[in-house]
């Protein structure tokens, strides 16, 4: 059987419903719009799996395949010339926001994000139609309650953390992806371009629309030698439109892929 070694990293759980302690479905998202995406998630990868069987070759994880997603409501310009694809991540975690209580009509505040970062690289090269379910189906589990280790997987797949996303401060998203298990750079980044999801973008756990796709470029400092970060496929993450109702400071969850270029 070819290809069974790129799927495994897709075969974390052979019933989601199992109830391991990592990873546990939102029981308030079965019979909706969770359980249908793990549903197609399951249905894709066994029928990938079953076609894998007839290959007379195995699928190699050579990322420069890789073709990063374009479909959006006004395209993101291309990687600059001479940039090589360096790694591909599924990003899960929180998109932040403040409010001012004593203004309810007033707009949410974006006050950064936090993230894991699980390799998703042999899925980009190799199974590219899988790829662009993992981050719908990654916002259906809860995240450990530490995801320090490397060893942790994301939802119900056996893909590893690759790295983490944070901002150093209200405008500088930051990637770390040295790990104990590989070391591809850091970098603090600066937005490039911005462009709305497509209209049929995966919503979030509560109905909150996907966050905008984003080009990003690396600050002086960045390592690894990355220089573009592109978040896309993005599910879930907007905050409402005004602060009534909510306090102070508050959290959305939020699933993305994340493409890193680098000069070669």
């Amino acid at each position: 059987m070819y290809g069974s070694t790129i799927l495994a990293t897709l075969l974390g759980a052979s019933s989601v419903f199992a109830a391991p302690a990592w990873p546990q479905v939102r029981s308030e998202l079965i019979n909706t719009v969770g359980k249908e995406a793990v549903s197609d998630y399951f249905n894709l990868l066994a029928q990938k799996t079953d076609a894998a069987k007839l290959l007379s070759f195995a699928p190699s994880c050579d990322v420069s395949k890789a073709q990063i997603p374009t479909v959006s409501a006004t395209p993101l310009p291309t990687p600059a010339a001479g940039l090589v694809l360096k790694h591909v991540a599924i990003g899960r975690g929180t998109q932040n926001y403040t409010c001012d209580t004593a203004t309810p009509t007033a707009a949410p505040v974006a006050n950064g994000a936090l993230a894991t970062l699980f390799n998703a690289s042999c899925i980009a090269a190799s199974y590219p139609d899988l790829l662009h379910l993992l981050p719908q189906l990654a916002l259906q589990f809860d995240l450990p309650a530490t995801t320090s280790s490397t060893d942790e997987k994301m939802g119900p797949t056996n893909l590893l953390v690759s790295g983490k996303h944070f901002f150093t401060n209200t405008t500088t998203p930051f990637f770390n992806l040295d790990t104990t298990r590989s070391q591809l750079g850091e970098a603090p980044c600066s937005k490039l371009n911005a462009t709305n999801a497509p209209a049929n973008a995966p919503k979030g756990r509560q109905g909150e629309a996907a966050v905008p796709w984003l080009r990003l470029s690396a600050n002086p400092g960045a390592t690894g030698n990355l220089q573009q970060v592109y978040r896309v496929e993005t599910a879930g993450g907007s905050a409402p439109a005004t602060c009534a109702g909510m306090p102070a400071q508050f959290e959305v969850q939020y699933a993305a892929e994340y493409w890193f270029y680098a000069a070669p």
